[in-house]
């Protein structure tokens, strides 16, 4: 089963759900000693999971500030990926922005948004024209208290496959 087919039943089913962390576990293996969940996913949002655990506290036993950065990376970039065809273009990180508003001491939760006029707008008609476009995909991460812990910005670079040039060796 391919990626995009997993993520349209998770969309429906809990066991496919666990089937998409279990696997997004193997495919990214530097998270998945955070723990990283996705919690809800559609074509148009993601809600994700940072859990409260030993290895992602800090040294006063709040959220380490990276795992919370990874989060927000993760959360945006998977949903642009799963709106994306991996196919025809390249994602990569540019910029990531954290702003930290509040000590996390329990779970946290992160979630995405975007739409199709989004994506017409942002990225698929600038690049009607353009070589690459970077669009600046903010998350919000909420505590189990709804506390405000962090405003994540990450800059994506979106490029087709076409324009990519790399020097080999």
């Amino acid at each position: 089963m391919n990626t995009a087919t997993l993520v349209k039943k998770a969309q429906e089913s809990g066991f496919y759900r666990w089937l998409l962390n279990r696997g997004l576990d193997r495919m990214i293996p530097f998270n998945k000693p955070h723990g990283f969940q996705v919690v809800s996913i559609a074509d148009d949002m993601i809600k994700t999971r940072l859990p409260y655990k030993k290895r992602n506290f800090n040294h006063i036993r709040g959220l380490h500030a990276c795992a919370l950065a990874t989060l927000s990376e993760f959360t945006t970039g998977f949903l642009l990926v799963s709106r994306l065809d991996p196919k025809k273009y390249r994602i990569i990180l540019k910029t990531l922005q954290m702003d930290y508003h509040y000590q996390g001491k329990t779970d946290a939760w992160g979630e995405f948004r975007i739409s199709d006029d989004w994506l017409k707008k942002s990225i698929f008609d600038p690049l009607q024209t353009e070589d690459a476009v970077v669009v600046i995909c903010e998350v919000k991460i909420y505590d189990a208290d709804n506390n405000h812990l962090t405003t994540g910005k990450v800059h994506w670079q979106v490029k087709s496959w076409e324009k990519v040039r790399t020097k080999v060796g």
